[in-house]
């Protein structure tokens, strides 16, 4: 009678199998992995988290600086004689801003309730349109003088003060509030330039040769959003200024229906 075989010891697997060795592209394929992601939540956080914790502080700032102007006693502007010998108040007479100096909000009812804006002298990325909000171009009129009130804010990124400029309505206020009052314009027009196309923050757009006969006020922007390629610039008229000492005006209620969008208008 033969005896059971007895059945060989299994091999130590784990001496058999070779180790796995981290190649040099192995660990570069994850290092790239990595930075992609990272370089992905940067971008979600420029375009869109970060815009809004962005604007809400520049929204703050500017609604913080309204209420400190609330607070101060401004005088009313001088009263002058008109033609037919009685009175009318004079608009007050504004000093150009320094670069990055705040000097004003920007109020726009369409954009919201909420929205109140610093605007600061100059157009320069790091002094004024990333760290303030919208700019003032050098050549500019100040609030309510003859000619061209003209303005630059961020499209996309760094609170996107001007994101929203295609949605305004024919007759929108855009309002300016300074120390002494609030200067109100009515939105006229949109247009689409190139980024080259500097005539459009002259006394009368795109006319040279012609002096100035109005009080008028140009937004621009960079357009498309996310793009350079082009300018996208909102013009208003004067409508008129209101003292501090009589309140906020009207216009600050929100924008109405009546006017179709720049849109629809072009």
């Amino acid at each position: 009678m033969h005896a059971v075989a007895t059945p060989p010891a299994p091999r130590d697997r784990s001496r058999a199998r070779p180790q796995s060795r981290a190649t040099f592209a192995s660990v570069m394929g994850e290092l790239l992995l990595t930075a992609g992601v990272l370089v992905l939540l940067f971008i979600a956080w420029q375009m869109w988290i970060g815009d809004l914790i962005i604007g809400a502080e520049n929204n703050a700032k500017g609604a913080a600086l309204s209420a400190q102007w609330a607070d101060e006693e401004v005088p009313a502007p001088p009263l002058a004689e008109d033609e037919d010998g009685g009175t009318v108040q004079t608009l007050p007479v504004l000093s150009h801003p320094a670069d990055a100096e705040i000097f004003a909000n920007m109020r726009i009812p369409r954009f919201g309730d909420d929205y109140n804006v610093n605007i600061a002298g100059g157009t320069s990325r790091e002094r004024t349109l990333d760290r303030i909000g919208i700019g003032l171009y050098t050549q500019s009129k100040m609030p309510g003088e003859m000619g061209n009130l003209s303005l630059a804010g961020h499209r996309t990124t760094w609170g996107k003060p001007f994101n929203r400029i295609d949605e305004l309505r024919l007759g929108d206020a855009i309002v300016v509030e300074t120390r002494e009052g609030w200067f109100t314009y009515r939105f006229r027009n949109l247009q689409y330039v190139k980024p080259s196309a500097g005539d459009v923050l002259l006394d009368v757009p795109q006319m040279p040769e012609v002096p100035a006969g109005d009080r008028l006020i140009t937004l621009t922007a960079c357009s498309p959003l996310y793009s350079l390629a082009e300018r996208i610039v909102a013009y208003g008229v004067f409508e008129g200024f209101q003292p501090r000492a009589d309140g906020p005006p009207d216009a600050l209620t929100a924008g109405d229906e009546a006017g179709p969008s720049a849109r629809e208008a072009l």
